[in-house]
């Protein structure tokens, strides 16, 4: 499983229904991932987990500054 640092540029082209749809895919992938961390012991990505977060982080803050600039 490939986990790629997604481009904010690419996120503030998309509506906030798509990025909301996004951030519940990358919830559930990070879900994924700290499962497989505590039954497997390890990943084949060490990085996939930080990388995840950090795009969670990169929508939700996406989205907040479409709310500041009433486009919700």
């Amino acid at each position: 499983m490939k986990i790629q640092k997604l481009d904010p540029k690419e996120l503030r082209k998309l509506s906030i229904k798509d990025l909301e749809k996004k951030l519940k895919d990358q919830k559930l992938l990070l879900m994924k991932l700290r499962m497989k961390l505590q039954i497997e012991g390890g990943l084949e990505n060490p990085m996939a987990i930080r990388t995840t977060r950090r795009n969670i982080a990169r929508i939700l803050t996406i989205i907040r500054e479409k709310q500041l600039q009433g486009q919700a």
